[in-house]
């Protein structure tokens, strides 16, 4: 099986694919918070639970692939790869593993792993250029050239960032979950805030997608992933597409492209 990791500043998730199918099937899927200072037995400890419900093993896992934007974690995640899995993992954006595509800005070492990973699988997905709005910590929207090199984008603060630095500066102002609120005029001090954060982010997108259409002077669809993507996906004709798997999707086609020399 290959074990597929993408590691995000909040949630991290990690899924498994059967390599003795042409089609490498999904075998298994789990999301957990990150946490830098998980080691790799408790990894082991965590993640051989999860596998042993869906009736796999971890030694049954014979390569693996980490997409992560903690690198102070990565140490623990190669100690789980190698120590219990027996496998060398390739991690996106070292030198050495190919991700198929161009990275055309000034230093390509400082996209994020998860970003070329979108990227790729994008591409790989859906045809001509296209924007990958991505709801993380951060709200990323990132440019893909039709032939698949990463052009460049936009780095917001995330929603739920937003609505904590909210509530933390406003003494007055509790701490709120995201929503879609009814109507755009809250009633309340809840609901206003509710309003802000949902509609303002709709605007948000809007205004950045509208921009890197004009400024990119070519047609573009945008796809949305991240975990508040299906929130937003039916709020604006900015995005066209919610695709949720995304980021592990580009994992399995830049293990695909460099398998060969791995094997």
């Amino acid at each position: 099986m290959l074990l597929a990791i993408d590691v995000g500043n909040t949630n991290s998730v990690f899924a498994v694919f059967s390599l003795e199918r042409a089609d490498m099937a999904l075998r298994g899927q789990w999301r957990a918070a990150t946490d830098a200072n998980r080691t790799a037995d408790e990894y082991a400890v965590w993640l051989g639970q999860l596998l042993a419900g869906a009736a796999l093993k971890l030694d049954g896992v014979t390569a693996a692939i980490i997409s992560t934007v903690v690198p102070q974690g990565l140490t623990a995640l190669r100690g789980l790869c190698e120590r219990y899995c027996g496998c060398a993992p390739l991690v996106i954006g070292e030198p050495g593993v190919d991700l198929g595509i161009g990275v055309n800005v000034g230093r390509p070492e400082e996209v994020g792993a998860d970003r070329l990973a979108n990227a790729v699988g994008a591409h790989a997905r859906y045809e001509g250029a296209l924007i990958v709005l991505d709801f993380g910590t951060a709200t990323t929207f990132d440019a893909i050239a039709p032939n698949g090199d990463y052009e460049g984008g936009v780095i917001a603060p995330g929603i739920n960032l937003s609505l904590e630095a909210l509530h933390r500066a406003a003494a007055q102002l509790p701490r709120i979950a995201v929503s879609k609120p009814e109507r755009v005029i809250g009633k309340g001090t809840v609901a206003a805030m509710q309003s802000g954060i949902y509609w303002g982010y709709v605007g948000l997108i809007e205004g950045i997608v509208a921009g890197m259409k004009a400024e990119y002077d070519a047609a573009m669809t945008t796809v949305a992933t991240g975990g508040l993507a299906s929130l937003f996906a039916d709020a604006t004709r900015a995005i066209d597409i919610d695709d949720p798997d995304l980021t592990i999707a580009g994992l399995l086609e830049v293990f695909q492209r460099n398998r060969p020399e791995r094997a």
